[in-house]
């Protein structure tokens, strides 16, 4: 028998992505969009990281540049205030685009506040590097709920970029993908929030026969206690 490792772990949520093409062919149809936003929300091991993975490479194979920012890399220094915040944003945006960090060109620290310097640092820089569309993903999301005063702004942010996507060229270029594992608990503007727009995915918890009928098909040979343990693991 397989015991629960982190490689069977992988495994797993990886041929669970695999049963979801319906899911998966509505994503990429919806990042061909200008201006497209979509939201992933799953329990841990539901496949969210492996269908960010598929994403990604459609989007390389359609000839999009794409960034990949999980917030769980933020350390909780990061979080100490909304500028420090933005800060680590575009420096890790960059870096997944491999690009030169340069916000000292573009962050003006006397008059601009930071959800302006952010916005130019994206407008002018990041998103100006390219004519071809930069599919953005971010995932953990929910890292960012307890500290409500950063999260509010930064995901007013999302949603003004997502709007403005819909009437300047420069902004049509953004595809966002938002992905998170548990419920957004934080109060949130309507009008300010991108957790009621764009397209949502869930995936939702398999059942145990499900995961059992899987394992079975790509070869891993488990037990019910072990089947039962990955169920727990998951939630």
């Amino acid at each position: 028998d397989v015991g629960i490792t982190d490689s069977c772990l992988d495994e797993v949520e990886e041929l669970i992505s695999v049963e979801r093409p319906i899911l998966e062919s509505l994503c990429y149809e919806t990042l061909s969009q200008p201006g497209s936003l979509v939201r992933i929300k799953a329990p841990s091991l539901m496949g969210k990281t492996s269908l960010i993975r598929r994403i990604i490479a459609q989007a390389a194979k359609q000839n999009y540049r794409t960034a990949y920012v999980n917030f769980y890399l933020a350390e909780k220094k990061d979080f100490a205030n909304l500028d420090q915040f933005l800060k680590w944003f575009c420096i890790s945006v960059g870096q997944s685009l491999g690009l030169p960090n340069k916000l000292a060109d573009f962050w003006d620290e006397q008059f601009s506040p930071s959800k302006m310097n952010c916005t130019d640092y994206f407008e002018k820089y990041l998103l100006a590097q390219a004519n071809s569309p930069l599919v953005l993903c971010l995932d953990e999301v929910e890292r960012v709920f307890p500290y409500q005063e950063v999260a509010s702004d930064f995901f007013g942010l999302l949603r003004a970029w997502h709007e403005q996507g819909k009437i300047r060229n420069i902004w049509k270029r953004l595809r966002l993908v938002v992905a998170h594992s548990t419920e957004v608990y934080i109060p949130l503007n309507i009008n300010e929030s991108p957790f009621n727009v764009g397209v949502p995915i869930e995936l939702t918890e398999f059942t145990k026969e499900q995961v059992q009928d899987l394992a079975v098909r790509h070869g891993l040979n488990l037990t019910d206690a072990e089947i039962q343990k990955l169920m727990e693991i998951g939630r």
